[in-house]
């Protein structure tokens, strides 16, 4: 359903490009939202006023704007700064791709990716969304979050996206309760065929997930299960960061 309003329209626009959009048409922008081509043309003139989309000779792109606004959010920004060096550990004692999210709605966005240079094309990048209830990440999110946010990926539907993806509403829920026993999520080719993940939640002081770490890499060369405490012990470390920074008293 189109929105009514200009803000919403406008956004609908912005949030049409999906991961791997170098560039749309003007024409594929309308087809995706829905939005007639003249109000989209008129729309998208005025976010290239402000450089929120830049034109290019083929279509349109998203712009530096966006990009310099993403870096101005304290919540992802905080969360980058202090997971960095934990992250950068993670990433030169594995060797692996090495991934931060955290849970929006219901799916995982990733707020930063470390790539491995022999590792597989994992289809994930900074800002981009997966499925919560088919990642590692997300898995790890979903079981220390309420459960009413299960209720809602449940509501949406689970979509078999691989061979091997949970779809059975049971079988997920307690995959997500063994997850809040032993600390770590597995996703073995559930989202990505050829490609297995480990990931932990880093908790506020409730025992709720900000976020999540995660190690990805090719599901047959990638042991879970020994490199699973690594990956804890960056999201234990990053869970006592953050509590130490909401400790402090006021200046």
């Amino acid at each position: 359903m189109v929105p009514k309003s200009v803000l919403g329209r406008a956004l609908t626009l912005l949030t049409a490009f999906r991961p791997g959009d170098a560039e749309l048409s003007l024409a594929e922008l309308a087809r995706r939202t829905g939005i007639p081509k003249a109000t989209a043309h008129r729309l998208l003139s005025e976010l290239a006023g402000w450089d929120v989309v830049e034109r290019t000779p083929t279509g349109l792109r998203l712009g530096m704007r966006l990009f310099e606004l993403g870096q101005l959010a304290p919540r992802q920004r905080g969360l980058r700064e202090a997971a960095a060096p934990y992250l950068a550990d993670l990433f030169e004692a594995t060797h692996e791709t090495v991934h931060l999210a955290v849970l929006d709605g219901i799916e995982v966005v990733y707020v930063q990716k470390l790539d491995a240079v022999s590792g597989p094309r994992i289809p994930s990048r900074v800002g981009g969304r997966m499925p919560a209830y088919c990642t590692g990440v997300g898995k790890a999110l979903l079981a220390f979050s309420p459960p009413d946010r299960f209720d809602e990926v449940l509501a949406a539907g689970l979509t078999r996206r691989t061979p091997r993806t949970v779809i059975a509403p049971g079988l997920l829920r307690r995959e997500l309760a063994a997850v809040r026993i032993r600390g770590v999520a597995e996703e073995r080719e559930e989202s990505t065929v050829g490609i297995a993940c480990v990931a932990a939640p880093v908790l506020d002081p409730g025992g709720r997930a900000l976020a999540a770490i995660s190690i990805t890499g090719w599901a047959h060369r990638l042991d879970t299960a020994r490199l699973a405490p690594a990956v804890r012990t960056a999201a234990l470390g990053l869970t006592r960061t953050l509590r130490a920074g909401t400790d402090r008293p006021p200046h």
